[in-house]
């Protein structure tokens, strides 16, 4: 007797715990009406050209350069050491006249000035982070951020003496 008890207790206690507590959602009413259709409104944007042909001489870039002038004449031998450390420490994302990962340096002293493209290739990250101009290419290139290769200024000094031949 006392088992049934219990069971009729527990069955009880378990019918109103299940049946309270519960709130309905409202629903909303249906309409037979014609709905308008929604406005399309678009933005219009500023910069129709990618940020990879855009030019901008007037920025320099945030890092330690800021004043780079080259020499009338190409510093052949400066030239040649550049082309070595690019083929070394570039052409997993860089080709010279195509875009591959990244954007060719060929031309780009007629888009970005010299100390810009120096405070690039030495720092990368601070580029990313705090020049507007790095932060859209590094989305126009699907997120894929430059690798610091720890170059040296006389190196990343040779490697636009380079680009300047590209």
């Amino acid at each position: 007797m006392k088992t049934t008890l219990k069971l009729i207790t527990v069955f009880f206690v378990t019918l109103l715990l299940s049946c309270g507590g519960k709130e309905e959602k409202k629903k909303e009413p249906i309409s037979y009406g014609r709905k308008e259709a929604p406005v399309k409104v678009e933005t219009p944007k500023s910069d129709a050209i990618p940020p990879s042909k855009r030019v901008d001489l007037s920025n320099k870039g945030v890092g330690p350069i800021t004043s780079v002038s080259f020499d009338a004449e190409i510093n052949q031998e400066m030239a040649t050491e550049g082309e070595e450390i690019f083929k070394k420490m570039c052409t997993a994302c860089h080709r010279p006249n195509k875009k591959f990962i990244g954007p060719p340096p060929t031309g780009i002293f007629e888009r970005r000035s010299p100390e810009w493209v120096m405070n690039m290739i030495l720092d990368p990250e601070g580029m990313v982070k705090n020049d507007p101009l790095a932060k859209e290419l590094l989305m126009e290139f699907n997120g894929s951020p430059m690798a610091n290769q720890n170059l040296t200024e006389k190196e990343a000094r040779s490697v636009l003496e380079y680009f300047r031949t590209l």
